[in-house]
């Protein structure tokens, strides 16, 4: 195993900057927010973790990109705000979701709060769920793995056109496989930074998926008839667990991320970092680190703490209810704990 660790000087300089109107900007955090930011660059601190690469196909040695520090971020001309009349973040479901309409629309109203406690200052809306039909898109049977998989590029221009008015993004979801061109075994998403448009699967997400015994796995051979789209009927979509809803808390944040410009982390454990399958995305926290934090604060101007007790929030509330659909948060206590540990130095309490 390989831990990347950044001089202390070389982190502080990826968040505050060198130019001087940047670093000024800086000085406007209150001095319980520098003391987050900076403390966590700090080595052996317990709050931000530096990354580890556990083998050459994880996504920093697969994939050689620059890293991206605040100001670069600051100037790129593609990144994106929110601005007056284009502040929401809008939620589309394609295909079934879950067993029954109840726990399929708890489970994307779990999600669409999840994401409007992360991206705080922001308001995200549901769409009305559409069916694989309606999509118009072409599909295929993985050679691989034996399940239906839908085009994510056709995906994307569905729902470029459904894109409301007031609308930063919007992002398709679904619990079907996705490729991107025929040469390719899957895709977990796909996005478009310039047209403020991703889509992403959660299928990959079920613990069960690359065993032979997959529910989603196609029993016999189908021929299929582009346009029939009878085949997605009934389809299996995987039981709706603590991990599959982190794990689709954790892609949905990340995708959504990227429109706004952000890429892929390489400075501290992050959930900005790239992975290339589920053991590494499993291994990113849920949360931003240091650098990436004062990225998505400087695009939407939230502060740090008000963000911080929106997520622990999210986590507890519903979490005790009784009855059949309580939320299964059971996943989440170890964010619970950091976001705890956070508000406490916020607060100007010691931890």
């Amino acid at each position: 195993m390989q831990v990347i660790e950044h001089p202390v000087e070389r982190l502080r300089t990826a968040l505050l900057s060198t130019r001087k109107d940047l670093i000024e900007t800086y000085q406007q955090f209150s001095r319980p927010e520098k003391t987050l930011l900076e403390e966590g660059l700090q080595p052996g601190n317990s709050l931000f973790n530096p990354i580890t690469i556990h083998s050459d196909s994880d996504w920093i040695p697969a994939h050689p990109e620059d890293p991206q520090d605040f100001q670069s971020f600051f100037i790129n001309p593609y990144r994106r705000s929110p601005c007056g009349g284009h502040n929401s973040i809008y939620i589309q479901t394609i295909g079934s979701f879950g067993e029954g309409a109840v726990v399929a629309e708890q489970y994307v109203e779990w999600l669409k709060d999840y994401c409007q406690a992360f991206y705080y200052g922001l308001v995200v809306k549901l769409l009305p769920p559409v069916t694989v039909a309606s999509t118009a898109c072409s599909f295929r049977i993985n050679d691989n793995t034996h399940n239906l998989q839908l085009h994510a590029g056709e995906l994307l221009n569905f729902l470029k056109k459904r894109k409301p008015r007031d609308a930063f993004c919007i992002v398709g979801i679904t619990m079907i496989d996705l490729y991107p061109r025929d040469s390719w075994n899957f895709v977990f998403g796909q996005a478009s930074l310039t047209e403020g448009v991703g889509v992403f699967s959660f299928a990959r997400y079920d613990d069960h998926f690359y065993q032979r015994n997959y529910a989603g796995r196609l029993k016999k051979k189908i021929k299929l008839k582009q346009g029939d789209y009878s085949v997605f009927e009934n389809y299996y979509t995987p039981p709706i667990t603590s991990i599959l809803l982190l794990r689709s808390c954790k892609t949905l944040t990340h995708e959504i991320g990227h429109i706004f410009g952000v890429k892929h982390c390489q400075w501290l454990n992050c959930v900005m970092q790239g992975s290339n399958h589920l053991e590494e995305s499993d291994r990113r926290p849920l949360d931003l680190c240091p650098i990436c934090l004062r990225k998505l604060q400087s695009a939407i101007g939230f502060k740090i703490a008000d963000r911080y007790k929106a997520l622990l929030h999210w986590i507890e509330d519903g979490a005790d209810s009784i009855g059949q659909h309580s939320k299964p948060t059971q996943a989440f206590q170890e964010y619970k704990h950091w976001l705890c540990k956070c508000i406490h130095i916020l607060e100007g309490e010691k931890s």
